[in-house]
Order: structure tokens, then C-alpha cells, then sequence
């Protein structure tokens, strides 16, 4: 099923989130609020990260165009957050929910069952994002996410 909705802007990460907000995510002192990484990032899903994860995103969904214009409307995707783990060095991610506010979808009630399978779906949105993040656009050699370069003594 292919979900036939142009691909909206990338969220833009604006401010660093406490790390430890994430599953499985501790940052070390000595990297405690730095935001090399958050706005490399960033930067990759504005240069084409975003686009190619959405992309394959949508050629596998099962969310409706009438469900996604729903995440639109209410803002979800500029919710979605995205995280360098340095303890695990790979992405993280925080899919976006629903506010408890939301319960129609074309003045239709949305069922309990409707609302966890767009967020299932959202968060399968992140978690293929995150994999292009860190096969396609993080070089394991960048000291930008803490890695150092072969070329170094």
C-alpha cells in the first residue's frame, strides 16, 4: 500500500531534549549538552535523510491519507525528535503521539485501536529515518559524534 501524500518539511530538532528522556540513552559527562551532533542531524534530514526515510516510509504504511492529514493537522511530525546516542553510537528517536484532545477523524470517532496504529505508524516513520541517519548519512570517521579520524596519531 502506497500512501500518495507529498513529503512534508523535515522536523527541525530546534532544542536539545534531557538525554535522558530517551530509552537506553546516557550521556557521559564530558558531552553533556553538546549539540554537534543534534544539529549535524538536523542538517542531514534537511539535505535529503528526511526525504529518502519518508519516502520509503510511505511506499509501506498503512495509514490512510484522511489519518495522515490527521498527524499533519495537529502538528505531529514537527514533533518528531531525533537523538545521537554516543553510548550506543546510533540514532535514537521519539516518535510523536496523539494529545489526549484528538478522538475524531472526519468528524468519526477514533477508536483506541485507530490511534495506537497511527502511532505504530508513526514510529515506524522514525525508526526507518533513523536507520537512513546512520547508514546513509553518519560517517563513522566525522568528530562531530565523537568519532575520530583514522588519520589521527
Amino acid at each position: 500500500m502506497t500512501l500518495d501524500v507529498d513529503i512534508p518539511e523535515p522536523p527541525a530538532l530546534d532544542g536539545p531534549q534531557n538525554p535522558d528522556d530517551y530509552d537506553a540513552v546516557v550521556e557521559s559527562d564530558e558531552r553533556v549538552g553538546d549539540n554537534i551532533p543534534r544539529e549535524a542531524l538536523a542538517l542531514f534530514l534537511q539535505e535529503g535523510a528526511w526525504d529518502a526515510g519518508f519516502d520509503e516510509w510511505r511506499d509501506h504504511t498503512y495509514m490512510t491519507e484522511d489519518e495522515f492529514r490527521l498527524v499533519h493537522e495537529h502538528g505531529l511530525i514537527d514533533e518528531f525528535d531525533f537523538y545521537w546516542n554516543p553510548a550506543a553510537e546510533d540514532v535514537g528517536y521519539r516518535a510523536p503521539s496523539f494529545s489526549d484532545g484528538v478522538s475524531t477523524l472526519d468528524g468519526e470517532p477514533l477508536g483506541k485501536g485507530e490511534r495506537q496504529g497511527i502511532e505504530e505508524e508513526l514510529d515506524e516513520l522514525g525508526r526507518i529515518v533513523s536507520e537512513v541517519l546512520e547508514t546513509d548519512y553518519i560517517h563513522r570517521g566525522g568528530e562531530e559524534f565523537g568519532f575520530f579520524s583514522d588519520d589521527e596519531d
